[in-house]
């Protein structure tokens, strides 16, 4: 309740990542494909796209190569994720997205104390050069969360009924 500013939008962040695992968890290659028409957006797309917003934010982080799933040539087509999400496993997705996070968090729990949130992201694919700090980076990662958990609700209620807003403590 009196978190400081690095703490507070770690928590968020994390709170978002948590919620979006609750929602997209413990389903099989139907319920993860499932669509509500007339949207093709499936869980399985959500976990691959996510993996990628992960990686992506990674690579600010660190400025070091992708990995997964940025790592191969296909990535460079932005529909790829969503596309290729209906012929991974549910173990497959489950484990790019868990890895995807999990490399994320370590960047930037490495990246913190060399100059805190003000520091400019160390990679940037801007036209003109400018590098976001690293505050706007994770305020964006948090964004595209909430977008998507939003998603992954109304997808997840559709597939078995599962509702609300906070996963089981």
């Amino acid at each position: 309740m009196t978190a400081g500013e690095v703490e507070m939008l770690l928590f968020a962040l994390d709170r978002s990542r948590a919620t979006f695992a609750w929602k997209c968890g413990g389903l099989d290659a139907a319920g993860l494909n499932r669509t509500q028409p007339p949207s093709t957006l499936t869980l399985a797309g959500l976990l691959k796209h996510m993996a990628a917003v992960e990686e992506r934010y990674t690579i600010d982080f660190t400025g070091e190569a992708p990995g997964p799933p940025l790592n191969v040539p296909e990535a460079a087509d932005p529909a790829w994720v969503w596309h290729s999400a209906a012929g991974d496993t549910p173990a497959e997705l489950y484990a790019l997205w868990q890895g995807a996070v999990d490399r994320s968090r370590a960047a930037l729990g490495k990246a913190l104390p060399d100059g805190g949130l003000d520091q400019p992201a160390k990679y940037t694919a801007a036209a003109d050069g400018t590098r976001p700090n690293l505050r706007r980076i994770v305020v964006d990662l948090h964004d595209e969360y909430a977008r998507h958990v939003g998603h992954a609700d109304l997808l997840r209620e559709a597939v078995d009924g599962l509702t609300g807003e906070d996963p089981p403590q």
